[in-house]
Order: structure tokens, then C-alpha cells, then sequence
């Protein structure tokens, strides 16, 4: 699970029940012809211009260490600082839409075209979303062929779950993502947009199962944990 990936689009298209549900909106039967207008168009716009890619490393549990070293707080008391313990694998992670796609949306809301602006981002940040367990499906493949048994991955970002958003520096440094167009700028944030990083994390199903208990659980806009368990405990 080392370098540079190009997704095939077919593979990298989010399904339009999973845009809507992200979006807060009924399901496609139940849309308005105005947002299902709204929604093919948004789709065309991506089939277009996104240009899937990834690179990504595998790497020693001491090495995802001195990557996470250096958190606000105790690395214990994060997620991740939980779980990798007791994992097996791990493989840190940038992947990407490309800047053809990040420019559309913005010169979208730039010249106030905004319903079309506001579903090409929730399709993109669905797009985004869903390279992130590409990676993990591909990783959990290879390790299976490699007698891991009954590997399940799952990734996690910094911004979430405690691994605050300043952990981007030092996966960025181990990684280099500048080799497929991604950069960090001052505050830590992508660009282009609809850019996700992280890390890969391999082990038996349970290691991935925690309590959402965390004092920043309180803040969690996405309270997406327990799906995310779920999906790798019944398997």
C-alpha cells in the first residue's frame, strides 16, 4: 500500500441516496424535480472535472507514533490514541478530487450560483469521503493476501476525534502529497478542497469499537462513530 493511486471514476462516484442522506434531504423518490435537477446536474459537473487520486505509505507502529507525537493533549486521550496500540497495520493516507473540481465549485458560489454550488460540494465532499474507504477496502485486501487474518481497516483524520487538525503537518512531511497536487497552507487546511488525509488502521474489529465519551464528543457535528463501528464489527 505504497505510492500514488488513480482512481477510476466509476469507483470514486458516490451514490445519489448517499449525497441526499449527507445533505439532510428525502430520498431521491421523494426530492423535488427542482433538487433532482439540481442533483443530475451536480453529477454531470463531477463526472467531468473530478480527477480521483491518492498517495499513500505504510508504516511501523514507531513511525505512526512520531507522526502523532505532538497533539494539544495526551495521545491516550484521543481515538486514535486508543486504538493504534492495538492494531496490527497502519498506512497514512492524502487522496483527492483535483483542482479542476475545487475551482468549479468555487466559481460557483463566486458568481452567487448557489444551489448548483451547494449540491457539486455535497457530491464532491461525498466523492472525497468515499476515496478514504477505497484506500481502506484496497489495504484490508492486501493484508488479507498476506495472512492478516480477518483484517479490518478503518481510517481516521486529523480534525476528528481528538487528532486535532495540526496533525496534518507531520503526516504531510512523512508523505509528501505535493506529488499529487495537494498542500497544506498556514492553518493547516487542504488545497485543493475536497482533499482527505489520515491514517489506515488494521486489526481485529473490536480494537475499532470505543465509547463516544470523549469530552470533545460534546462538540461532534458528524456523530458518525457508531455507523463507522458498526460497519467493520459486522462483518
Amino acid at each position: 500500500m505504497n505510492g500514488i493511486t488513480n482512481f477510476e471514476l466509476e469507483d470514486a462516484r458516490p451514490g445519489r441516496e448517499e449525497v441526499l442522506s449527507a445533505q439532510g434531504l428525502p430520498e431521491l423518490g421523494d426530492l423535488p424535480k427542482r433538487l433532482r435537477d439540481l442533483l443530475e446536474d451536480a453529477f454531470a459537473e463531477y463526472d467531468t472535472l473530478a480527477e480521483p487520486r491518492a498517495i499513500a505509505g505504510e508504516l511501523s507502529r514507531a513511525d505512526l507514533e512520531a507522526v502523532l507525537d505532538g497533539f494539544d493533549g495526551p495521545v491516550g486521550e484521543t481515538v486514535i490514541g486508543q486504538i493504534y496500540p492495538r492494531a496490527a497495520a497502519f498506512a497514512l493516507y492524502v487522496a483527492t478530487l483535483g483542482t479542476p473540481l475545487a475551482d468549479r465549485i468555487r466559481e460557483m458560489f463566486a458568481t452567487n450560483d448557489l444551489g448548483r454550488g451547494w449540491m457539486l460540494d455535497g457530491v464532491a465532499s461525498s466523492g472525497a469521503d468515499r476515496l478514504s474507504y477505497l484506500l481502506s477496502a484496497r489495504f484490508e485486501e492486501k493484508l488479507g493476501r498476506n495472512g492478516h487474518s480477518a483484517p479490518r481497516v478503518l481510517p481516521y483524520s486529523p480534525g476528528y476525534c481528538g487528532w486535532t487538525v495540526r496533525g496534518q503537518k507531520k503526516l504531510f512531511a512523512r508523505l509528501g502529497p505535493e506529488q499529487i497536487g495537494v498542500t497544506l497552507n498556514d492553518s493547516c487546511l487542504m488545497t485543493p478542497i475536497k482533499s482527505v488525509s489520515g491514517v489506515l488502521v488494521c486489526g481485529p474489529g473490536e480494537i475499532h469499537r470505543f465509547r463516544p465519551d470523549f469530552d470533545f464528543c460534546e462538540d461532534c457535528k458528524t456523530q458518525a462513530c457508531g455507523a463507522r463501528m458498526a460497519s467493520v464489527l459486522k462483518r
